[in-house]
């Protein structure tokens, strides 16, 4: 994961808040969207916009200017998981008016997902990673193939 300051971590988590301010009053459950993150590893800059591209907020992360290696998404991607659940822990996904489920998505310049960080639903949130999923096509497999042989 890769080591951003203090300073950069409060930008990110204070563009995050920004953009869900907008969603903190209204209708219960009146908005449908998604939020996505992209980060932009040239520029510094990170964008966040809902389903139809609307920039809900943006900041520059100093850590990401000039970033050159070709890992950036897989480095950003687990300071993505953290912060969002930062924010579920400090109750504000609770306040949202967005219709569930939604998620939290981590795109890439051309706004194709790169992760899916977080899924909120009515029954419960679920952070969305590899280790979670790991294994479980095998046990998947397993599973059927016990089934069929009975």
């Amino acid at each position: 994961m890769m080591k951003i300051s203090e300073h950069s971590h409060s930008a990110i988590l204070a563009a995050l808040r920004e953009a869900l301010c907008r969603y903190v009053s209204g209708e219960e459950n009146s908005v449908v969207t998604d939020i996505h993150l992209l980060p932009k590893s040239g520029s510094g800059e990170l964008v966040i916009l809902d389903d139809d591209d609307t920039e809900l907020a943006r900041t520059i992360i100093e850590e990401w200017i000039n970033y050159e290696s070709d890992d950036f998404y897989t480095q950003v991607e687990p300071l993505f998981c953290n912060i969002v659940s930062v924010l579920k822990k400090d109750g504000l996904l609770d306040k949202l008016c967005l219709l569930k489920p939604y998620s939290f998505v981590l795109v890439d310049e051309e706004k194709e997902t790169v992760a899916d960080l977080l899924l909120v639903d009515d029954e419960d949130t679920l952070l969305l990673n590899g280790e979670l999923l790991e294994g479980l096509d095998e046990e998947l497999n397993t599973f059927l193939k016990n089934l069929l042989e009975k």
